[in-house]
């Protein structure tokens, strides 16, 4: 009698940010193994029409779209390809997805604070999170590692520079590590004088030189507040002390971070520039998927370089130390601040530089607070967006 082999359980995915490029690169490496995974629930924000397209290719349970008006238009559209997926709304449809009971792990690739509340929400149901939602663990890492821990639950890097350090940490005791080596592209700026940035325009910081990012992490990029805020998210992520988190510049985008140990060991993980490579390894964990993707070739490449990152010419890195001084409410600020800035900078109301320095003036009026509930985080970070929002308009005025 011959060896019977059981076929796989299918892994039911909850998607959130289906129409952002997080998204769209899960969704391809679902189609890609469509025996292993399958997406169940699925939400997105304002491209209702690509949500329709997706929501006919992949037919999931239950959907949620940011307005109602979407909803509308969602809903009648699947009605007419005789479709019927339940839409939901708002927070209450991010959050009704990220606790879909039939999900066995949640992709969190919503963009800002607005993913904090479903990111919670699936811990507390016990749900495997795969985060690309930065800003989760910038808010609230201390209440989401509590979370995970008392429901079971894992929190699994998404985003490529987490993602290196979870696999060149594998197996190895967090005790012996001596720092964590976080790379950054540079952005498009990186060889821009000071007065060169003052001038920059949005479409200039929408031009990512490696990557192909939303617009809010593209101009985080730019301004490096993206790196800034992986700092803090990797102090969560992996318990370490921020003083042991570093930044290098790596215009390449080939080595995605890299862990130094006691003995002097570096481990490094290395891939080309592509979203599916880190998303794929936390799918399929502890196993590796074989996808058929261009593979690196470093003779080709030729060389790798590296530089320090400048905390002049990008302020973000010195004022993320200043934000982990002040704890929880430092994060939030930071995290708040900039995002209100980046929204004012994309409609013209400030300037590049602007971006930073509303930051610094919110942050110098932060007094210190740890926060034990997901309220006292929420409130206190619209608490800080408003006064972000009449410091920008003060100083237009």
């Amino acid at each position: 009698m011959g060896l019977i082999v059981l076929p796989k359980t299918i892994k039911k995915i909850a998607l959130l940010g289906a129409t952002g490029s997080i998204g769209r690169s899960t969704l391809d490496i679902v189609a890609r193994f469509p025996e292993r995974y399958q997406v169940v629930a699925m939400g997105g924000g304002k491209n209702v029409h690509e949500l329709i397209v997706l929501a006919r290719r992949f037919q999931p349970q239950l959907l949620a779209v940011q307005e109602e008006s979407g909803a509308r238009e969602l809903t009648q559209a699947l009605v007419d390809s005789g479709l019927s997926i339940p839409v939901m709304v708002g927070q209450p449809g991010a959050v009704a997805v990220a606790t879909f009971a039939q999900a066995d792990v949640v992709i969190a690739a919503m963009v800002g604070a607005v993913g904090l509340e479903p990111t919670y929400a699936a811990l507390m149901a016990g749900k495997d999170v795969a985060l690309a939602n930065k800003e989760s663990m910038v808010m609230a890492g201390r209440l989401l590692n509590q979370v995970a821990a008392s429901t079971g639950a894992t929190i699994l890097p998404l985003d490529s520079e987490h993602s290196a350090i979870w696999q060149a940490l594998n197996g190895e005791s967090g005790k012996g590590v001596e720092k964590l080596i976080l790379t950054a592209s540079g952005g498009p700026f990186r060889d821009f004088s000071l007065a060169e940035m003052a001038s920059v325009t949005p479409a200039q910081a929408m031009r990512h030189p490696r990557w192909d990012m939303g617009p809010k992490i593209t101009i985080d990029s730019a301004t490096m507040m993206n790196k800034a805020l992986e700092i803090i998210e990797a102090r969560w992520l992996f318990d370490m002390d921020p003083e042991k988190i570093e930044v290098l510049v790596h215009p390449q985008s080939i080595v995605h971070s890299l862990v130094e140990y006691v003995d002097g060991s570096v481990l490094a993980q290395l891939g080309l520039p592509d979203m599916r490579l880190p998303i794929a390894y936390a799918l399929g964990y502890p196993e590796r998927l074989a996808l058929d993707l261009p593979k690196l070739d470093l003779a080709a490449l030729g060389q790798l370089e590296f530089f320090q990152a400048d905390a002049q010419r990008f302020p973000a890195l010195r004022l993320v130390r200043q934000a982990l001084a002040a704890g929880d409410s430092g994060a939030i600020a930071f995290n708040a601040a900039n995002e209100v800035a980046v929204e004012r900078f994309r409609q013209g109301e400030i300037g590049f530089l602007e971006i930073a320095e509303t930051v610094e003036n919110v942050l110098n009026n932060v007094v210190r607070e740890d926060f034990s509930t997901l309220k006292e985080i929420l409130d206190y970070d619209a608490k800080v967006r408003q006064l972000t929002e009449a410091k920008v308009q003060r100083h237009r005025g």
